[in-house]
């Protein structure tokens, strides 16, 4: 994707700094002229240039941004300022700074069994003015509809990374439309994007992963965005990624970012649907008639940047829709990092055995008696077996790795089917210890892997397809056992 680029200011430098009204005054109509075509530039110095095909999402958004300014225009705000994404809602009283003492731990336990909707009433409530959704266009809409039903004013922003589906775009537009607010978008820095493609091209991150990438286009405008902040509101759950959300609480003093008055414990990070499971959220958009992105009915669940987002398959979990070319240890971006604990870091980082976790145990899978536990030795006898008397079937996984968990189900199923059949089945925990072993050996890219070990040959065939259902294992084992 293209960039249009031009030598304007930051998007982010406060209108006021730009025009003093004494100083830039134009004095003849070509002046005047040259005036607003300056002023003009200024708010859409980053615009991707191939956003003719959503023709109507590119011109409202050159209207709103005369219109809106950024997250971090102004570096106070002063709570008499009504937020233009509820502008017609009367604000509320908020008291001019937060206290910093305020035990936001223990108010987490308070609301840990609170609603989404008590917990959005009690973030807007505190927090008024200086708290906003972050909204990524997907089912994090539920975020918005819950603020709408407080009756409490709110914003929200997005991180318009220039790489978003043309969908996504226009359920921007539509959501603006449908709720009467102004999404208060963060761009990247445009000379930062044109370096890194310049230097790398527009697709590096198939090649070297995507953390770059992220951090150029989503990491710093959000660190923009936040600096304008005292809280914000996100649509994190603990059943998206059980290897780094699993423990989210629905509110807690960011680990990463900072807020507006700068320094560590400066941002409070509100989740109010933490608790929330993904299916109990669509019940609730379904009820709400609420509009979703279209992407969601071609089997995109979890939505991000276009190149980097593709619908998930049968068996899979909603992560695996994101940056598939890498292993799940990767399945962030960048945004909430701070979910990554140092006790387990080295599970979220594939580089764990496998056994510990927290302070507690992580609990096998595929655990089934017509699965077969191999150990190492196992598995290296299986490789030199040049005339074994039956097929087999393993997978290679890590316990702690979702995908692998999201698979457990069809696997288990399959075994049970196969049993009796003369296919052998079978899983290798393929982490820790023994994962060197298993990408030298055994073709170990990322969990899963999916091996079949033929009748008469010792080379094991590898799974090719991301389709983990029943149906597709059993064609795959049909067609060469």
């Amino acid at each position: 994707m293209a960039l249009s680029i031009t030598s304007a200011p930051s998007i982010s430098t406060p209108i006021s700094s730009r025009f003093d009204s004494s100083r830039d005054q134009p004095k003849d109509l070509h002046s005047l002229t040259s005036w607003f075509n300056f002023a003009g530039s200024t708010f859409v110095s980053y615009q991707p240039s191939d956003r003719s095909h959503c023709q109507s999402a590119a011109v409202s958004y050159s209207r709103r941004q005369t219109a809106v300014k950024a997250l971090n225009a102004e570096p106070r705000r002063s709570d008499s300022v009504v937020p233009l994404a509820a502008k017609t809602i009367a604000a509320p009283e908020v008291s001019e700074k937060v206290e910093v003492s305020e035990d936001f731990e223990q108010l987490a336990k308070e609301l840990e069994n609170a609603s989404p909707l008590e917990i959005m009433d009690k973030a807007l409530e505190k927090f008024g003015n200086d708290i906003a959704i972050a909204f990524s266009g997907a089912e994090d809409i539920a975020l918005i509809e819950y603020a709408r039903l407080t009756g409490r004013p709110f914003r929200v922003f997005s991180l318009d990374t220039g790489r978003l589906n043309p969908e996504t775009y226009k359920f921007f537009d539509t959501v603006e439309k449908q709720y009467g607010i102004h999404i208060e978008y963060m761009f990247p820095d445009a000379v930062e994007v044109q370096a890194l493609v310049r230097s790398k091209g527009l697709f590096s991150f198939y090649e070297d992963g995507h953390q770059e990438c992220c951090r150029v286009r989503k990491v710093r405008p959000l660190r923009r965005a936040l600096k304008g902040l005292r809280a914000w509101i996100t649509g994190q759950r603990k059943d998206q990624s059980p290897g780094t959300r699993a423990e989210i609480p629905v509110v807690q003093v960011d680990p990463v970012f900072e807020g507006m008055d700068g320094g560590v414990g400066s941002l409070v990070k509100w989740n109010p649907v933490a608790n929330v499971e993904g299916h109990d959220i669509w019940n609730f958009l379904r009820a709400m008639n609420v509009p979703v992105n279209s992407l969601h009915s071609q089997g995109y669940i979890s939505i991000g940047c276009e190149p980097c987002t593709r619908p998930v398959l049968p068996g899979q979990h909603e992560r695996e829709g994101r940056w598939w070319w890498e292993d799940a240890k990767a399945k962030e971006c960048g945004l909430h990092k701070g979910n990554i604990k140092e006790g387990n870091a080295g599970h979220v980082n594939g580089i764990g055995n496998g056994a510990a976790h927290g302070n507690g145990t992580i609990p096998d899978i595929f655990e089934a008696q017509s699965i077969v536990n191999l150990s190492r030795v196992g598995v290296e006898n299986l490789l030199k077996l040049e005339d074994r008397r039956e097929p087999w079937l393993v997978v290679l996984y890590a316990p702690w790795c979702p995908f692998c968990q999201a698979m457990e189900g069809s696997y288990v199923e399959l075994a049970e089917k196969l049993a009796g059949t003369g296919v052998k089945v079978g899983k290798f925990n393929a982490d820790g210890d023994q994962k060197s072993f298993a990408q030298s050996e055994l073709q170990l890219g990322s969990f899963p892997t999916i091996l079949l070990f033929p009748k008469h040959s010792s080379r094991p065939i590898k799974y090719p397809s991301e389709k983990r259902d029943v149906d597709s294992l059993m064609a795959f084992v049909n067609a060469l056992r």
